[in-house]
């Protein structure tokens, strides 16, 4: 089954590669279509990504002006190719860890109308570099939680739910899994850790007022959706925080 994975990219040399990298060692897992878009990088950017394609064709950048996360992701998935059959997501400061799509993508061999699996994500506050794995002694967080990494895409879901509201400055992605499950996928929840959530100071969710604001936007936006389509189903029973309990990150 093909594939595509769609990264949007401003200003990540520091991490890209190694967010690349992690893909990229899971090939034998998956015929891997990776569609970097660059939303305006100002560093060298571009660059570290165009050294990983001398390796790996199956990466394709795409540069634009910057727009914008949300216009980004939209322009990847104007870039699925024909023979896309599944679609999924990661941002360029993550990792996707080694044998997740092995896992999930038996999901979807093993029943063939499935629309979409969900996984868990680790918040980690370090990350090795090289071994691609939280390191050694780090913070974490293990949740079920609102990520687009976390799932893999049908095509005809993808095509089903749209594209993402540009409207939106963050939160696009709550607005579109919430999107996803109103529409009553239909889907399975594996145990798979889906992505190792890289927590930095250059976090887009650490700007100051802005995520909550549009977080609960896309809450709201969802509320009027269910209260003028009857047949939407409510989202619930989806996400969970696994461990542990007694603390969060700051």
């Amino acid at each position: 089954m093909k594939l595509s994975v769609i990264m949007p990219v401003y200003n990540r040399e520091r991490y890209i590669v190694s967010a690349l990298r992690s893909l990229l060692r899971q090939r034998d897992a998956a015929n891997l279509d990776i569609i970097v878009i660059d939303d305006g990088s100002t560093d060298s950017t571009a660059d570290a990504v165009r050294a990983m394609m001398s390796e790996a064709s199956c990466i394709r950048l795409f540069r634009q002006a910057n727009m914008g996360v949300s216009k980004a992701r939209n322009s990847g998935l104007r870039r699925l190719l024909p023979q896309t059959e599944l679609v999924s997501f990661l941002d360029s400061d993550d990792i996707s860890p080694a044998g997740r799509f092995k896992a999930d993508l038996a999901c979807f061999t093993a029943d063939p109308g499935l629309d979409l699996t969900y996984s868990l994500m680790m918040l980690v506050d370090s990350i090795d570099d090289e071994a691609l794995e939280p390191a050694a002694g780090c913070r974490s967080m293990m949740l079920r939680g609102l990520s687009l990494s976390a799932g893999i895409f049908s095509r005809k879901l993808i095509e089903r739910t749209g594209v993402f509201d540009e409207a939106f400055r963050q939160s696009e992605d709550t607005d579109y899994l919430l999107r996803v499950f109103e529409s009553g996928p239909r889907y399975t929840l594996p145990d798979t850790v889906a992505i190792y959530y890289r927590r930095h100071p250059g976090n887009a969710t650490r700007e100051q007022g802005v995520p909550v604001r549009e977080y609960l936007r896309a809450i709201h936006k969802s509320m009027r959706r269910r209260k003028a389509d009857p047949s939407l189903h409510q989202v619930e029973g989806i996400f969970e925080l696994r461990s542990p309990a007694d603390w969060q990150f700051t």
